[in-house]
C-alpha cells in the first residue's frame, strides 16, 4: 500500500489545527502565570484580578491533562502488586510472628511486674523481714501438698516461717537445707493453722484435708460464720503473724463450713518468706519462771545528834575514893617428899614384877595421903 493510500491521511490535518490550538493554549497560559507573578505595587488590583481569571481557566486543563497520568500510575502499581503479593505476603507474616512473639513477651513481663509490686507492697504490723523466692517444684498426692522453694539457710529461713504470695497466706516451711527450704500448703492434711472470722471475731482451727477448700474446725459461737466472711490469720499461739488473709468462707458439699484459699487467684510461684520468730521462743522460760530477787534494803535516815549548849553543860564532880584494908590469906607449905628412881627393866630379860598383859592388873592398893603442917 502506498503512503497515498493511507486511511489516516483524511485526519492529518485536524490533528495540525489541534497542536496549533494546544501551542497557542500553551502561550496564553504562559503569558499569564508571567503576568500573575509580576511584583509591581501599583497594579497590584490588576495583578490579582488577572491571576484568579487564569486560575479559573488553567485549573481544569491541569486537572484533565494530569488523570490519564494517574491512572497510568494505578495501573503500574496494580500490576506490580499482582505480581509481588506472595513475597509481600511471607514479609508480613514474619513481621506478624515476630510482633506475637514480643506481645506475648510484653504482657508476660506486665504481669509478673505486677505480682513484684504486689509483692513489694505486702506490709505487717509489726514489720518483719521478708525473703523474696520462686517456687521450683511441687509434691502433690491425696492428701500431701508441699512446694520447694530456691531460698534455704543461707538467707535466714527457718522452720516455720510463714510462707505469702500477693494474694494471702499460702503455707509455713517444714524443713530447710542450703539454698532450698520445703513449704507445707494449707490444703496438706496434716497443716494445722489458727484462724478467725473478721466479722465476729470467732476463732478456729483450718484443717487441711487434700480438698481444694480446708475445713473450719472447732468454730464457736451462734452465727459465728456466713458464706464470704473473710478469715484472717488470729495470730493464737505465736506462730504466725495476726491478720494474714487467709479466704472466704464458703458452704462445703458436707453442709460445714470451709474456706476457699484466696492464693487460687493466681499461680503461687513467686513468694515471699516472713522472717517471723515464734513468741514462745523469744521468750526464756526459765528466765521466766525464776524468782525474782528480794528488794534491797530501804537505807534509814540517821538522827541528827543534838549537841548539848555551852550554857546548859553541868560540872562534873570528882567522887572521893575509898581505900579497903587488905587482909593477908595464909599459905600452906607442902612437904616435897622425894621420888625414888626406878630402873628400866631389860627388854632381853622378863621382868618378874611386870604384870602379864594377858592377865588382868590387881587393883591398886591405896596410899596415905601426905600430912599438912599447921601454918605458922
Amino acid at each position: 500500500m502506498s503512503f497515498r493510500d493511507n486511511p489516516f491521511g483524511e485526519v492529518r490535518l485536524p490533528l495540525l489545527l489541534g497542536a496549533a490550538a494546544a501551542a497557542v493554549v500553551a502561550l496564553l497560559v504562559a503569558f499569564a502565570l508571567l503576568m500573575t507573578d509580576r511584583r509591581q505595587t501599583y497594579q497590584a488590583g490588576a495583578t490579582s484580578a488577572l491571576r484568579r481569571a487564569s486560575d479559573q481557566v488553567v485549573a481544569p486543563v491541569t486537572g484533565a491533562l494530569a488523570t490519564p497520568v494517574r491512572w497510568i500510575g494505578g495501573v503500574g502499581q496494580g500490576i506490580s502488586g499482582y505480581f509481588f503479593a506472595v513475597s509481600e505476603n511471607r514479609r508480613l507474616k514474619s513481621e506478624l510472628a515476630v510482633a506475637r512473639t514480643w506481645r506475648e513477651k510484653a504482657v508476660t513481663l506486665e504481669d509478673e511486674n505486677a505480682r513484684y509490686r504486689a509483692l513489694l507492697g505486702l506490709t505487717l504490723d509489726p514489720p518483719a523481714p521478708m525473703v523474696t523466692a520462686r517456687t521450683v517444684s511441687e509434691s502433690r498426692g491425696p492428701f500431701a501438698n508441699t512446694r520447694l522453694i530456691n531460698a534455704g539457710a543461707e538467707r535466714g529461713v527457718k522452720v516455720g516461717h510463714p510462707v505469702l504470695t500477693e494474694n494471702g497466706l499460702a503455707g509455713r516451711v517444714i524443713g530447710v537445707t542450703p539454698g532450698v527450704s520445703r513449704m507445707l500448703m494449707l490444703t496438706d492434711a496434716a497443716s494445722r493453722t489458727p484462724v478467725m472470722i473478721q466479722r465476729t471475731r470467732a476463732r478456729a482451727i483450718l484443717t487441711g484435708d487434700g480438698g481444694w477448700a480446708p475445713e473450719l474446725s472447732y468454730l464457736r459461737g451462734r452465727d459465728a460464720a456466713k458464706e464470704g466472711d473473710l478469715v484472717l490469720t488470729s495470730g493464737d499461739g505465736g506462730v504466725l503473724p495476726r491478720g494474714l488473709a487467709v479466704g472466704r468462707v464458703v458452704r462445703g458439699a458436707d453442709g460445714g463450713w470451709r474456706v476457699r484459699l484466696a492464693t487460687d487467684a493466681a499461680p503461687i510461684d513467686y513468694v515471699r518468706i516472713v522472717m517471723f520468730e515464734d513468741f514462745v521462743k523469744l521468750e526464756d522460760l526459765r528466765a521466766l519462771s525464776r524468782p525474782s530477787p528480794p528488794p534491797p534494803p530501804t537505807p534509814v535516815p540517821a538522827l541528827p545528834v543534838q549537841k548539848p549548849k555551852p550554857d546548859q553543860a553541868k560540872p562534873t564532880q570528882a567522887r572521893p575514893t575509898q581505900a579497903k584494908p587488905t587482909q593477908a590469906r595464909p599459905t600452906e607449905a607442902r612437904s616435897t617428899q622425894a621420888r625414888p628412881t626406878q630402873a628400866r627393866p631389860d627388854p632381853a630379860r622378863p621382868d618378874p614384877a611386870r604384870p602379864d598383859p594377858a592377865k588382868p592388873a590387881p587393883p591398886p592398893a591405896a596410899q596415905p595421903a601426905p600430912a599438912r603442917e599447921p601454918a605458922a
